[in-house]
Order: C-alpha cells, then sequence, then structure tokens
C-alpha cells in the first residue's frame, strides 16, 4: 500500500506539479473510504447482529444451524446449547445435540416463554392460560 503510493508521489514530481501528486493521493484516499463504506462497515453491523443473537440464545429457541439442522433449544451453557430434533411424531425419535453457540445461523422462533421443553405444565396454569385467551 505505501509502495503505491510513493510511486503515485514519484509519478506527480516526475509529471512537474505537486498538485497533481496531492490529486492522486486524495483519490487514494477516497478509494479506501469508499471501500470502507461499502464493504468493511457492514461486515462488521451484520457480526454485531451476530452477537447480538447468540448472546440472545434461551430455551425453547427454535434454531438453525450452519448445517441447515433446525431444533429446538432444552439448554444453553457458556459457550455451546443442546439441541432436540425430530419434534413431529414419536418422542421416541426426538434425538438430541450439542452444537457450539457459534454454529447457530439464525433463530426461526422465539420461545414464548422460558420454561424447559419438557416439563409439565401444572392443570392451575393451563385453566390460567385458557381463561386469559378467552
Amino acid at each position: 500500500m505505501f509502495g503505491i503510493i510513493a510511486q503515485a508521489a514519484e509519478g506527480a514530481a516526475v509529471q512537474g506539479g505537486g498538485a497533481a501528486g496531492m490529486s492522486s493521493i486524495l483519490m487514494l484516499v477516497i478509494m479506501f473510504a469508499i471501500m470502507y463504506f461499502l464493504l468493511i462497515r457492514p461486515q462488521k453491523k451484520k457480526e454485531k447482529q451476530t452477537k447480538e443473537m447468540i448472546a440472545a440464545l434461551g430455551v425453547g429457541d427454535v434454531v438453525t444451524t450452519i448445517g441447515g439442522i433446525m431444533g429446538k433449544i432444552t439448554k444453553v451453557k457458556d459457550d455451546e446449547i443442546i439441541l432436540v430434533t425430530g419434534m413431529v411424531g414419536n418422542p421416541s425419535e426426538r434425538s438430541t445435540m450439542r452444537f457450539a453457540k457459534w454454529a447457530i445461523r439464525d433463530v426461526v422462533k422465539k420461545a414464548e416463554n422460558t420454561k424447559a421443553i419438557d416439563e409439565p405444565v401444572e392443570a392451575s396454569e393451563d385453566a390460567e392460560n385458557a381463561s386469559e385467551e378467552n
């Protein structure tokens, strides 16, 4: 990079004008500014959103991994999560997998409540939920 700037300055000196050297350096600065706003800044914004999404993962969220596996989070640890897949059909056909948090691509559906997946709902809570819906 510094070599390009030095060559531009040499070329301007050979052409006999200091203004030409300044204009070529100014063009390089403008090109780097354009590259920053078109490439670097959007990438940093996307990384920030991904970190926020990973930090907000919770039990009950339905997620998709980078490998395309969809499942429901049953346990969240520091750097990993436990997913249950195969939610349709027989409960004995479900499989449990462990993934690193960075392997989560996106959250398909956020959990409505924060209870664990296999916790039974008490009858009094069912009655409250039914009365609130009506």
